[in-house]
């Protein structure tokens, strides 16, 4: 990676960008060499999208405006930092690997990252034994985040005859967990990605004031979602394409479902009568 790119990424890391802004840097990032010396209408032609887009990207980064931030590229650029010199810096330094291998070897670091944390393997394992102690177990999950909980009940069905989705948002989203409550729930366990839906935080709130322990997955421990009487598990998510990637998430998610089969004696007896079921009625092709 060239220098000038390195520089554009560091600067953008530890930021929460919208897919547009995402977008926005990423065009940066190609164009690492011209980006100190674009105009805000040069830069949102090239990125494809508005002039206006491209001053809340640079208040995003924390700077006044476009001005503020071209400003700061100049002047930390190196002393020869001209468009053409750049340029050839990138020529003798090219990049060894594309936008899309980049995104890969990042969630990567995502993956190494969540196998340090599970060296204690002592939060995964009592938030197993919440989940499989609990008689109905609601699974929550609201826009990005809909498709980890979906996974998860998915799996944790063939297993725990309490599993109730809550995938979906609206007025109704309080009066489930009410149901769950009434049903015998005693713990909700939450998937909070972002861009975090509000509807999550009050429905999490609504869920404590009911009585229920929650288990939260989220991208990191200081999520907005994270609340000091929650049991969180941490897994980064990706943020190198104009969509976030959340490969940790989903492995945790099954690590956490594989700690819940640990703590319910009957896991194995019921998938195994699930594949003979499945067996006789012919589901699978293999």
């Amino acid at each position: 990676m060239s220098s000038a790119s390195a520089r554009l990424l560091k600067l953008f890391e530890g930021h929460r960008l919208t897919p547009t802004q995402r977008r926005i840097a990423h065009c940066m990032v190609r164009q690492a060499g011209d980006a100190p010396f674009l105009s805000s209408v040069e830069l949102a032609e090239l990125a494809g999208v508005s002039q206006p887009s491209v001053t809340r990207f640079a208040v995003a980064l924390g700077f006044d405006g476009y001005p503020a931030l071209r400003r700061h590229l100049r002047e930390s650029a190196p002393e020869a930092g001209t468009a053409a010199g750049a340029a050839g810096e990138r020529d003798a330094e090219p990049d060894p690997y594309n936008a899309y291998q980049q995104a890969v070897h990042a969630e990567i670091d995502n993956l190494r990252h969540l196998a340090t944390l599970l060296a204690d393997p002592a939060p995964v394992e009592r938030a197993g034994r919440l989940l499989a102690a609990s008689p109905v177990l609601p699974v929550l999950g609201l826009r990005a985040a809909s498709a980890q909980a979906r996974g998860f009940a998915y799996f944790a069905a063939k297993v725990h005859p309490g599993v109730r989705l809550l995938d979906e948002g609206g007025s109704m989203l309080c009066d489930r967990i009410d149901g769950c409550v009434r049903a015998g729930a005693d713990v909700l366990l939450c998937f909070a990605l972002p861009r975090h839906p509000k509807e999550v935080a009050g429905a999490l709130d609504h869920a404590r004031e009911a009585g229920l322990r929650i288990v939260t997955v989220a991208d990191s421990a200081f999520a907005p979602v994270a609340h000091p009487e929650d049991l969180l598990l941490p897994a980064a998510v990706g943020t190198g394409l104009v969509f976030d990637t959340a490969c940790a998430p989903m492995l945790l998610g099954r690590v956490l479902l594989e700690a819940m089969c640990d703590g319910l004696p009957e896991a194995q007896s019921r998938l195994e009568e699930f594949d003979a079921r499945a067996a006789e009625r012919g589901l699978f092709l293999e």
